[in-house]
């Protein structure tokens, strides 16, 4: 099963690396700007809610028959994640991981060269995109998944943390 999983994950990951994804096709989900700092919050249905940086490159990729997000894709910049508990399983793609999750909050920061992920409640398992080599991340915990480098989790410092959390205005 899990072979089964990498591969479709693989191909459906070379299929969306030719498409230009942009805050934009999330038109299902209500749509709120704020300030202080800029950002864009997508209210979608089945208890997902995505904060996105005001520039950061974000779409929805499927969905269930009753409009609730299972993938979304995340190209550059920041996203903080709450999804209800129990609501079913929802995962963010980037150029160099995978992060699924099953109720939480979270966030994940992609650069050109790696993508950090950091969970502030609940559980996330994080893998590098491809691979089936996976980590669990749970409340304080944190990864830089960097192609090619093994995954380490670690209890991020209190500064790495509260910078990472102002860009969302927390």
């Amino acid at each position: 099963m899990k072979k089964l999983v990498v591969f479709t994950m693989c191909s459906l990951l070379t299929v969306l690396a030719s498409q230009s994804l942009t805050a934009q096709t999330l038109s299902d989900c209500a749509r709120t700007e704020l300030q202080d700092p800029a950002r864009i919050v997508y209210q979608c249905a089945g208890g997902i809610t995505l904060e996105a940086e005001a520039a950061t490159a974000l779409g929805i990729t499927e969905r269930t028959a009753d409009e609730r997000p299972t993938d979304a894709e995340l190209s550059s910049d920041g996203l903080y994640v709450e999804v209800t508990p129990g609501s079913g399983p929802f995962q963010i793609r980037t150029p160099h991981a995978i992060a699924a999750v099953r109720g939480t909050v979270y966030v994940v920061d992609v650069t050109t060269t790696m993508t950090a992920v950091f969970v502030r409640r609940g559980e996330v398992s994080v893998s590098h995109a491809g691979s089936s080599e996976e980590v669990v991340l749970t409340p304080g915990l944190g990864v830089d998944v960097v192609p090619g480098e093994p995954l380490v989790t670690r209890r991020w410092p209190a500064e790495r943390v509260e910078n990472l959390l102002q860009r969302f205005g927390r």
